[in-house]
């Protein structure tokens, strides 16, 4: 609100015109803030515990900076902006100096809070090829509270690299699995653990996987009790949820 329909609000206020309770919905944030090429949420930490995060990919490295600032402006939280190529990052960091990019998860992220990291999530992969997809994933978990401990390059290939980490597996909070090909790994895993587990497939494979299709399908019918599914290559995605469960078990 103006200043100056600020003291015209006021005004009638002192005069009875408008009653307070009118005066107060008028006063209270809307909630979203309008960019032009953007609504932001600046009410979602309120609603859901975390602000919003930026989805890059599609979006302008001004328009990334743009919102980066305004929702440095309206949280403590560190903040996250997701898909960002080289390209684009160098250009946000050019403007927010203080922010990071990190090549591997394509992120970029402002790092704001100082608060210890707790519990435990635990991040798995198959094969190095599904690097990108499992860092994404730790590095979400990572900037939402979450102590992370990642063990990569697992896959049922070779069953007894994974089979060294079944301590891990009996103390985490929440699992991530992250595997293309034929999606196997997140069931195998399945059976090996009480914590609550989170397969996310990816489009690694040949041209039978079908850019991912397989490994989803595979996990979504996986006889392994308590397993959630994210979409392809959704890191993001698998990382939040096993940081909101994390956070719920401390």
């Amino acid at each position: 609100m103006k200043q100056n329909e600020l003291e015209c609000l006021l005004q009638a206020v002192a005069e009875h015109r408008v009653t307070v309770e009118a005066a107060k919905e008028q006063l209270a944030p809307k909630g979203f803030t309008e960019m032009g090429y953007a609504c932001l949420d600046t009410d979602r930490e309120r609603r859901c515990g975390w602000p919003e995060v930026i989805y890059g990919a599609g979006k302008t490295a001004e328009q990334i900076t743009g919102i980066l600032q305004r929702l440095r402006e309206s949280t403590q939280r560190n903040i996250m902006a997701t898909r960002c190529d080289a390209e684009k990052a160098a250009c946000v960091l050019k403007e927010i100096p203080d922010a990071q990019y990190d090549p591997c998860s394509g992120m970029v992220y402002l790092q704001q809070s100082r608060e210890p990291l707790k519990g435990c999530v635990a991040v798995f992969c198959a094969g190095t090829s599904d690097l990108p997809v499992a860092e994404e994933a730790a590095r979400t978990a990572e900037l939402m509270g979450a102590a992370v401990e990642r063990v990569y390059d697992v896959g049922v290939a070779g069953l007894h690299r994974l089979l060294a980490h079944q301590e891990l597996l009996q103390r985490a909070k929440a699992v991530v699995v992250v595997a293309g090909m034929e999606g196997a790994l997140p069931s195998v895993i399945g059976g090996l653990t009480a914590a609550p587990l989170i397969g996310v497939p990816t489009s690694v494979g040949y041209g039978a996987s079908f850019h991912g299709l397989s490994a989803l399908l595979s996990m979504l019918n996986s006889c392994a009790s308590g397993m959630s599914v994210v979409n392809i290559d959704n890191g993001f995605g698998g990382g939040y949820l096993a940081a909101v469960i994390n956070a719920q078990s401390n």
